[in-house]
């Protein structure tokens, strides 16, 4: 390790000057090679908020990096603090192996973690772990010269991936609940005798497992799926729930089977059924439980409606993260109780923002931003619409700053003075 040439101004000045003069495509390489006398290392691999097409970008070893997924990326980030290097064992490209990660959050960002992959297991000196982090936080300044465009999330607690990780956590949590309920589906019939229950709940088990490896690859899903490829996956996901307990499940297919859905709908409405379905399930008295889908011009329309006791409240969704699901598509989730006749959730989710005419300024924006916007010129606060809107204070957030962006403003008070000019409503409308 030649330490001491970092001692030279020239030499620092250098290869500042050319970390930020790289393209987008060679900062990791252009810091690699910064790094070359700091650690010897194989690969490097980060790990951003600020990029709106891709989380994850490596360099290096192509057979180790390709293994590496944003669930391992998001694990590892938990252990790291803004500006304190970070050296340990972590699990990455499938196996635990000696990692230094590095996190910066520079004004404007949403943050990014460098994850380097040492050539031997010994920690760098401190003096060289501070070097490290001054040229990440300069690599991550540069990362956000060069993509103007991407709208900072805020993710807090931890700082980084939180919705991505938020999003990982909550389908898992489900997936598992979804392979327990029908454990003790098994467990519990009369129908089966020891040996056959013991070889189902055997299946079911290395079902879960083979389904649980494939999530934690990380796979990318096609840019859309058809509605009844997408519907015939909730029916499959589901139908273990019914086949061993007493619950009924009817699924109600929509007819235009044939017609493509965004993925992201797909997949929000698939984990928001089954969300439901397994909140249903939690409070007892269940007996039949009806999946529809609807597809309209505009909209995806999921309707779910129980037997139950009727006493399922809106919070209960809140446990598996529904409301904030959907309404980070800009979509709705109405519950409808009836002590005694039973549940209704409807979820609605657009495929389509309503026209608008080109002259308007407020034309760019979509219901959800809307619906923010217009508290916004009211003056409330964050928190007061995460409560209006019954949506999380993060997904505000990350509203308010779209609507800036795309309004050409600097500030919340300038928005509203610009909604305000554009007619918009100066008097709160009523929400049923």
């Amino acid at each position: 390790m030649v330490y001491a040439d970092w001692g030279d101004p020239q030499r620092t000045l250098a290869v500042a000057k050319a970390l930020m003069r790289a393209p987008l495509k060679e900062i990791l390489s252009t810091l690699s090679e910064a790094m070359t006398d700091l650690i010897q290392h194989h690969a490097l691999v980060m790990l951003t908020g600020d990029c709106p097409k891709s989380a994850t970008w490596n360099h290096g070893d192509a057979e180790l990096t390709q293994d590496v997924t944003s669930t391992e990326l998001a694990a590892l980030a938990t252990h790291v603090d803004v500006g304190k290097p970070w050296f340990g064992e972590a699990r990455l490209a499938g196996s635990l192996r000696p990692v230094l990660a590095v996190a910066s959050a520079p004004p404007g960002s949403a943050g990014a973690m460098l994850a380097v992959l040492p050539a031997d297991g010994s920690a760098p000196e401190p003096r060289v772990l501070a070097v490290i982090q001054q040229l990440w936080d300069l690599a991550t300044v540069r990362v956000i010269d060069l993509m103007p465009q991407a709208v900072p999330v805020d993710m807090a607690g931890p700082w980084i991936a939180n919705s991505e990780r938020a999003r990982v956590v909550a389908n898992l949590t489900d997936a598992h609940a979804t392979t327990l309920t029908t454990l003790l589906g098994v467990l519990r019939t009369r129908t089966l005798d020891a040996e056959a229950a013991r070889r189902t709940a055997t299946d079911i088990a290395v079902s879960a497992l083979v389904e649980l490896r494939a999530t934690g690859e990380d796979e990318e899903l096609p840019p859309e799926e058809t509605v009844g490829g997408a519907f015939g996956r909730l029916s499959d996901m589901l139908g273990l729930l019914s086949r061993y307990s007493n619950v009924e499940l009817e699924f109600s297919p929509p007819d235009c089977r044939q017609r493509l859905l965004p993925a992201d709908i797909a997949r929000a409405a698939l984990t928001t059924a089954r969300g439901t379905v397994l909140t249903m399930l939690e409070q007892g008295g269940v007996s039949r439980i009806r999946v529809s889908w609807q597809v309209e011009d505009t909209e995806l329309r999921t309707t779910i409606r129980d037997d139950g006791p009727g006493t399922l409240a809106a919070e209960a969704l809140a446990v598996h993260r529904l409301t904030d699901r959907v309404a980070a598509l800009n979509g709705a989730l109405h519950v409808d109780a009836v002590p005694e006749w039973g549940t209704i959730v409807t979820a609605r989710l657009p495929l389509t923002a309503p026209d608008r005419p080109h002259s308007d300024p407020l034309g760019g924006l979509n219901p959800r931003e809307l619906d923010v916007l217009e508290r916004l010129v009211h003056g409330h606060r964050n928190r007061a619409i995460a409560q209006q809107l019954q949506i999380s204070e993060h997904t505000v957030k990350f509203h308010v700053a779209k609507i800036l962006k795309k309004l050409g403003v600097n500030s919340r008070g300038e928005a509203a003075a610009l909604a305000r000019a554009s007619g918009f409503p100066t008097a709160l409308s009523l929400v049923t």
